[in-house]
């Protein structure tokens, strides 16, 4: 094979080696190909991807409501719409009570059966026949044990998780679009705009982000769409100054150059050229964004200026952890989800970094 010409650098030199290979060209098949090598972090996603699946179809795993229902002949799926008692042969036009000694008599009856979920507890419900105080240990009625209410533990993790998740994944999606919004802007043009941009930003970040949370929790209702908004005010900061510093290294290079020559507009070059090249940093902080939201709803939870009461949330297990130190089976399952997930994300997070660092292979 001829020798690389003079100045190649590392990557082109590894892509005309690995070409003839047939090794994978394009840098991201290279950055992935790196990611697969690396066992723990790919292992990391994997189970990751499984959990939040999982946690996604709560209500086929863990729901106190059947999944199908057939009672004298008719067909019902109460997990999507859960019919009246009247329906069952009960006396109410109220939702069905699956756990009531009357309704579970009518489907004692021949010819008529339900199939229940995995776990019958759903994150609400409380089990008024049980004979245990809560919060209730282990045992074969409730796997996991009850909290300080008699709500299903394995149920409240597993809706609990899947609100954090979600809650994260959507927390960094808007984070990571405003950071590279900003970052752009300041990196590509430059002058005052950046100058103007970095002042407004130093003191955006100076504004104690706890204080006014603890405002907004006290003048308007808590959920989910109000603690996304104030935790994107500030979410996005830490990510525009790498993203500024690649558009800052990025828009001096021939290519870009190249592109402003040939009559190329800002957006196109932004867009085509400048932004593609400038997403690494962007990739490799994912995961630990990720990670910093999960924390960051969990204390909210735990302080009480999270989630509305009715949303099960890990940081509300954590605070009846502490209030019930005796019922060990609310602490530790809820502590040991939340390092799990913290541990699969790190992993995958130095897995990218690791990745799409073209000086290893």
């Amino acid at each position: 094979m001829a020798a690389p010409p003079a100045g190649a650098t590392a990557e082109a030199v590894a892509t005309a080696a690995g070409a003839g290979a047939g090794e994978p060209r394009s840098p991201n098949q290279r950055a992935w190909a790196r990611f697969r090598r690396n066992r723990l972090g790919y292992l990391s996603l994997w189970l990751f991807l499984a959990m939040l699946l999982f946690s996604t179809l709560a209500e086929v795993v863990s729901n106190d409501r059947p999944l199908v229902a057939r009672y004298e002949g008719r067909w019902f799926f109460p997990v999507l719409s859960n019919p009246p008692e009247t329906a069952l042969g009960g006396d109410f036009a109220t939702p069905t009570d699956w756990k009531d000694p009357l309704i579970t008599a009518q489907f004692d009856k021949p010819g008529n059966w339900r199939l229940r979920a995995p776990n019958p507890h759903s994150a609400i419900s409380t089990d008024y026949f049980s004979k245990e105080p809560d919060p209730a240990p282990p045992s074969a009625r409730n796997v996991l044990g009850t909290d300080s209410q008699g709500r299903d533990m394995l149920a409240r993790l597993l809706y609990g998780f899947r609100v954090s998740i979600w809650f994260a994944l959507a927390l960094t999606a808007v984070g990571t679009v405003l950071g590279i919004l900003a970052g752009a802007l300041q990196g590509y043009f430059g002058g005052k705009l950046d100058l103007t941009l970095q002042r407004i930003i130093e003191v955006w970040g100076a504004v104690p982000e706890l204080y006014l949370l603890i405002i907004f929790a006290s003048i308007f209702e808590p959920s989910l769409l109000l603690l996304l908004i104030l935790l994107s005010l500030w979410g996005w900061m830490g990510l525009s100054d790498y993203v500024r510093a690649e558009f800052l290294r990025n828009r001096s290079l021939d290519f870009v150059k190249a592109a402003r020559a040939l009559g190329l507009s800002n957006r196109q070059i932004i867009f085509r050229h400048v932004l593609p090249n400038s997403l690494t940093p962007v990739i490799t902080f994912l995961p630990f964004r990720m990670s910093a939201a999960i924390l960051s709803l969990t204390s909210l939870d735990f302080l009480g200026l999270g989630v509305p009461p009715t949303v099960p949330s890990l940081g509300e297990l954590l605070n009846q952890g502490k209030a019930n130190l005796d019922a060990w089976w609310i602490i530790v399952p809820t502590f040991t989800l939340l390092v799990i997930t913290m541990l699969l994300l790190t992993f995958i997070g130095d897995a990218l970094r690791d990745a799409f660092d073209t000086r290893k292979s």
